[in-house]
């Protein structure tokens, strides 16, 4: 099975706090991933996160939801450099590239999976500002999960659903989602 990681983030704040909507100004709170490989959900706060980068590191691919345009800015500064060069899916992207337009993890999982997120990622700002650090925790992994479970679909099925909202119809998006790139030494063999 391919190295792949789930990912989500939550901060401690909003784009209205910090006066910009630059999410590389936004601070983490939790991290929350999937690891394929260890078949587990795991959790990290701020200080752990020098735990996480290893796991990152050694990914084949990771996954997530806007990943490129907000998880990735705002982990750029705790990490100390781009991401660019990590081995990603993002499935906003992906999405965003078939339809033209960006649309709501909530939507995508209600429509195609029929559950959704538990809230939203304000929620989440309350959370850490109220110290109902189990609350964030749990919000963030119900994140992930319906993450793992959008992507799983789409990767099995080559689809993925919306409802529009100017009809009330049900959509499909056809979607191909890119293979992981196979690594030429690992599959080199002599004879």
């Amino acid at each position: 099975m391919p190295k792949e990681i789930i990912l989500d983030i939550e901060t401690k704040n909003t784009f209205f706090d910090v006066g910009s909507r630059d999410p590389a100004k936004l601070d983490i709170s939790f991290i929350g991933i999937f690891d394929y490989e260890n078949g587990g959900y795991r959790g990290f706060w701020e200080e752990d996160l020098k735990e996480l980068w290893p796991i990152l590191e050694s990914a084949e691919r990771i996954i997530g939801f806007n990943l490129k345009y907000f998880d990735y800015p705002v982990m750029a500064r705790y990490y100390g450099c781009s991401f660019d060069k990590f081995p990603t899916l993002d499935l906003l992207e992906e999405i965003e590239r078939i339809i033209g337009f960006r649309i709501k993890l909530d939507d995508l999982a209600q429509a195609t999976l029929g559950i959704g997120k538990t809230g939203s990622g304000l929620d989440a700002v309350k959370f850490w500002a109220d110290k109902e650090l189990e609350k964030l925790k749990e919000y963030c992994l119900q994140d992930v999960r319906v993450t793992k479970d959008l992507y799983e679909y789409a990767r099995d099925k080559s689809e993925v659903f919306f409802h529009d909202k100017w009809s009330g119809e049900k959509r499909r998006i056809p979607i191909v989602l890119p293979k992981i790139p196979q690594k030429l030494a690992s599959n080199l063999r002599l004879f």
